[in-house]
């Protein structure tokens, strides 16, 4: 089996990628690997503190911190969303998922931070795109990609309140919105704003000196580029690194709007394999929150729903948890998840590593390409 370095110098020779970083760790021992440019025209090499946009693994991040609220005792686990998101206090379901968007009828029961933690609050992406009220999501939820493309928090909420659920509270898996929603229900109850949440409670004592939704200037120099495959497969520009994130938007999405570094991720990474607690011994979760985000919470029926994005998966809080040994590197209980910008990350508490993959190209569907793929594998071995 060729190295780490190797195995992704094959891609950036190839033109898959522009570059890429890599990390595994185990314990006190880790490798890191930098290969290509932070960008096409090959201005800076990929370092190893290089800042990537990582998408959907913000997603943990989110549930950890709103986890923080609930151990606070600010909120209940169980108790409804209403009092901090009045908009969302009321909402009506489609009669059955395939129902017209106008066959609606009550929810059954207020939807609850527990709900939105575990994704089944009703609201977001489903296997079947097609679905009325999926589509009726779509203008709403947008592209997180985009992030400059969102309305403000309370616009943002207006909007999602005119659509219907897809599932009765609890009852369905649905992929992508409860994360913005835990991010809206951080700012409400914390009384400020997702990012100060983020920076006081969680990127502060860990460390994660990157991890941000906005890159400054003094540091867009290790700010990468991003790119998307068009269809010939060529790479076009998405977003250069005085784009989007060069200013914080009007709604940090808790779903997927965080840039920083593999060793940032790292950090959070470890916390979590330590219980909760930080490297210098201060105690952020508590070992049943920890349990909480890495133990699935899904019925085999709620996986069956969400097969296009579960394979072998179930969710936990934030991210998936491995239930099925599918293939090589589906360990039951690796917990982590992937992102649309080309990024990956998964923790295995049963042997204590952490695999990180940062790169800079879009992805649009939820099957990973071989790149990440050849990765898992590699680190399943490693």
């Amino acid at each position: 089996m060729t190295d780490l370095h190797g195995l992704l110098a094959g891609y950036v020779a190839d033109g898959a990628l522009p570059g890429a970083v890599a990390l595994l760790a185990h314990g006190d021992r880790v490798e890191v690997t930098a290969v290509g440019s932070a960008d096409l025209a090959g201005t800076a090499p990929m370092a190893r503190d290089s800042i990537f946009r990582i998408a959907s693994l913000t997603k943990p991040i989110t549930a950890a911190a709103l986890l923080m609220l609930v151990e606070d005792g600010v909120l209940g686990l169980y108790d409804p969303i209403g009092p901090w998101l009045p908009e969302l206090a009321e909402p009506v379901v489609v009669r059955a998922p395939t129902s017209p968007i106008e066959d609606v009828v009550p929810a059954n029961r207020p939807i609850t931070v527990y709900d939105l933690l575990t994704s089944t609050a009703g609201w977001g992406f489903a296997s079947d795109f097609g679905l009325p009220a999926v589509q009726r999501l779509v203008p709403v939820q947008r592209d997180g990609r985009e992030v400059q493309s969102f309305p403000d928090l309370d616009t943002w909420l207006a909007e999602l309140a005119e659509v219907p659920l897809v599932h009765q509270p609890g009852a369905g898996w649905l992929y992508d919105t409860c994360s913005a929603l835990q991010g809206a229900l951080i700012a409400r109850a914390a009384g400020g704003s997702l990012p100060d949440f983020l920076a006081e409670r969680l990127c502060a004592p860990l460390g994660m000196t990157d991890t941000a939704f906005e890159v400054p200037a003094d540091r867009r120099d290790r700010f990468t580029s991003l790119y998307k495959a068009d269809p010939e497969g060529d790479l076009r520009l998405a977003d250069p690194p005085d784009g989007q994130w060069s200013t914080r938007p009007a709604f940090p999405l808790g779903s997927g709007g965080l840039a920083g570094t593999v060793d940032d991720w790292l950090a959070f990474a470890r916390m979590l394999l330590a219980g909760g607690t930080a490297a210098d011994g201060r105690r952020l979760l508590s070992t049943e929150s920890v349990r909480l985000m890495t133990t699935d919470h899904t019925s085999p029926a709620q996986r069956e729903m969400g097969r296009l994005f579960l394979r072998g998966q179930g969710w936990g809080m934030g991210g998936s948890v491995d239930i099925a040994r599918t293939d090589e590197w589906n360990v039951p209980g690796r917990y982590g998840w992937v992102g649309g910008t080309g990024t990956s990350a998964y923790l295995v508490p049963a042997a204590g590593t952490v695999a990180i993959l940062f790169t800079q190209v879009g992805v649009d569907s939820p099957a990973p390409l071989d790149w990440l793929h050849d990765f898992w594998r590699y680190a399943a071995r490693a």
